[in-house]
């Protein structure tokens, strides 16, 4: 087995990653210096300032980028995958036995989780408009027509969802790195320009600049953490094309075009203060702009698109983590099982984004609901790492504070800089997180509570089917499977089949599908087969997070452990629960138990979520008091 990708797959890999990981931090330039000094910053225009901020835009992409994510997040691979959520699973089992701990855990990097759809909704907002904005450059004519467009642009990206992102995705890593090209291009030709923005590689500068702001830095970092934002992307996409493609995209092509890109904005603006008005677009000379505003406009859809899909990929875990109710997934490709469509949080999204472009109206206003659900979401990941390190990789508690420490300082600091943006528009996405979060929170609770109820007042699995064993009822010769989610006690299904139909099956299978915290479970690994009495066989199925179920599949590895099932001859018994809500709130409030009961009665069917065969499926149902 080699351990080193080939050369071409190596190269292929970094090639997608350019494409899918670094496209919403590549268009962070379209709008960050322009906010950094805009009249709401109160940043002084000239030579010291420009050089300053750039010091600071520069050596905070080195230490939050470069030093906190590219050379120590990604070291905590969760099986090969990153992400929130595999960081969290990685967190919750190195908490060990400790209940408070686990909980705890679970519940930051819910919220963790939760706020990166804030970031899904504002990524494609801000994007799009910053691009087609450049149309204002061109001719301030156009002005009018830029919300129009972008609202087309957004809608039509929204659209094509459906389709998937296979013959888009193969697009992606080329069109990306003409634009990391472009940003090299132009920013090398300002700084040739005015060299003396160079300076700003020296820290001294960024040091001063803060300092000399007093507690009005809060209001710069606010601003110069529009730079930083995408960062997630790198982790979370590792287990698509791995930690050295990330690392060697990173610091062979995306860093140096974005250093450079930034330098030269500071450059034109300290020769031209009046660049100011969109100082990326006034890099290009005017018969380029048309072509600048068309490969923005690319640039922007594909960091779209990543976060898009990212969105998607996030739900389907959180689904299968117990964490939010059932949806509708669609595979867009026979080959790669993470391209997926969910056409409910596709249209969530795309109502979201809408209202966030037409309330807001510019990049610039967007630019102040922009950062607080990200530089949140950086902060929990920090927190997390630290118990992964601490307790998970067995680190000293000085070492584990050394590593994390300096970035948890330096992630709060971003956070309460982008807190002052609250109620400038920090509250939309940030409202968005909590009532996800708060969603989130109520679905797995509202089904530990289900499940507490069926244990109470189901009787016990055994004893029944002991019983059952000796009584002469007339066997029928197929196989029934009984899907349920506590396998201890006697399926509603089976209750209500010997109620009515008096029959039992010559083959009865309770099934229990569970969903662990890893990314993913080997087919060998999958199925575990248990003999109760005779007719009756306990099978568990187990899968990750990002595994696809498919139970007609799984359930042919039980021959391998001595259960020979005919898929044409078995029936699925599944039972629907109805919830209904306690007078006296006692496991929730009233009001929870009631959104848990909607929840339950609007998730998809749990036949289609386990790829059973639609004309093999018997539906019975139960009401469940919680």
């Amino acid at each position: 087995m080699h351990e080193k990708p080939e050369k071409q797959g190596l190269a292929a890999l970094t090639l997608g990653a350019i494409g899918v990981v670094y496209g919403d931090i590549g268009t962070s330039p379209l709008y960050t210096m322009k906010e950094v000094f805009s009249p709401a910053t109160g940043i002084p225009l000239d030579a010291a300032h420009v050089i300053g901020a750039v010091s600071v835009i520069f050596w905070g992409l080195m230490m939050v980028v470069t030093l906190k994510y590219v050379l120590l997040i990604l070291r905590a691979s969760n099986r090969g995958e990153g992400g929130i959520m595999a960081l969290t699973a990685l967190a919750v089992q190195a908490a060990g036995k400790t209940p408070a701990r686990r909980t705890a855990l679970l519940l930051t990097g819910v919220l963790g989780a939760a706020l990166f759809y804030g970031d899904s909704v504002i990524t494609p907002a801000i994007s799009v408009l910053s691009a087609v904005e450049g149309m204002e450059v061109i001719t301030p004519v156009l002005k009018p027509y830029v919300l129009p467009i972008s609202l087309g642009v957004l809608v039509g990206l929204f659209m094509v969802q459906r389709h998937g992102t296979d013959l888009v995705g193969k697009l992606f890593g080329p069109v990306i790195v003409v634009w990391f090209g472009v940003l090299g291009l132009t920013g090398f030709v300002q700084i040739a320009q005015q060299p003396a923005i160079l300076a700003a590689f020296n820290p001294w500068r960024g040091i001063l600049f803060l300092y000399g702001q007093g507690w009005h830095m809060f209001v710069a970092v606010g601003a110069i953490v529009l730079a930083f934002t995408g960062v997630e992307a790198l982790y979370a996409d590792m287990g698509h094309f791995g930690k050295k493609p990330i690392q060697l995209a990173w610091m062979g092509l995306v860093l140096p075009a974005l250093a450079l890109n930034y330098m030269g904005q500071g450059a034109l603006l300290m020769r031209d203060p009046s660049a100011l008005e969109n100082p990326f677009y006034r890099m290009f000379p005017q018969a380029w702009l048309i072509p600048a505003v068309v490969l923005a406009t690319c640039a922007t859809v594909i960091a779209s698109q990543a976060v898009i899909s990212g969105a998607y990929s996030m739900t389907k875990q959180a689904i299968q983590l117990g964490l939010l109710p059932r949806m509708q997934v669609h595979y867009t490709s026979a080959l790669e099982a993470g391209q997926i469509y969910m056409p409910a949080v596709n249209w969530i999204l795309l109502v979201a984004v809408l209202l966030a472009v037409v309330g807001f109206g510019s990049s610039s206003a967007l630019a102040a609901a922009y950062g607080i659900a990200v530089t949140m979401t950086m902060l929990i990941t920090t927190v997390l790492t630290f118990f992964v390190l601490r307790h998970g990789w067995g680190y000293r508690l000085s070492a584990a504070l050394a590593a994390t420490g300096f970035f948890l300082a330096l992630d709060t600091v971003l956070v309460l800089a982008c807190a002052l943006k609250f109620w400038q528009g920090g509250w939309f996405p940030l409202a968005l997180g909590l009532g996800l979060f708060l969603l989130m929170a109520t679905w797995k609770r509202g089904r530990e509570l289900l499940i507490e109820s069926i244990r109470r007042n189901d009787p016990e699995l055994l004893p029944f089917i002991t019983s059952l064993a000796q009584e002469s009822l007339h066997r029928t010769q197929r196989t029934a499977v009984y899907a349920v989610a506590n396998p201890g006690t006697v399926p509603q299904a089976l209750l209500h089949n010997l109620k009515h139909n008096q029959v039992i099956h010559e083959r009865n299978l309770i099934l229990t599908v569970v969903f662990h915290e890893v990314p993913l479970i080997p087919a060998e690994e999958c199925v575990n087969v248990t003999p109760l009495v005779p007719g009756f066989w306990k099978v568990e199925v187990n899968y990750g997070f990002k595994n696809t179920p498919d139970v007609p599949q799984a359930l042919e590895l039980c021959r391998a452990q001595g259960l020979a099932i005919n898929l044409f001859e078995t029936s699925y018994f599944l039972s629907r629960e109805t919830i209904v809500p306690t007078p006296q709130g006692t496991g929730m409030a009233h009001w929870r138990e009631a959104l848990f009961g909607t929840l339950s009665r609007n998730a998809s069917s749990v036949v289609s979520f386990l790829r059973l065969p639609n004309n093999c499926v018997i539906e019975l149902g139960t009401r469940v008091q919680i």
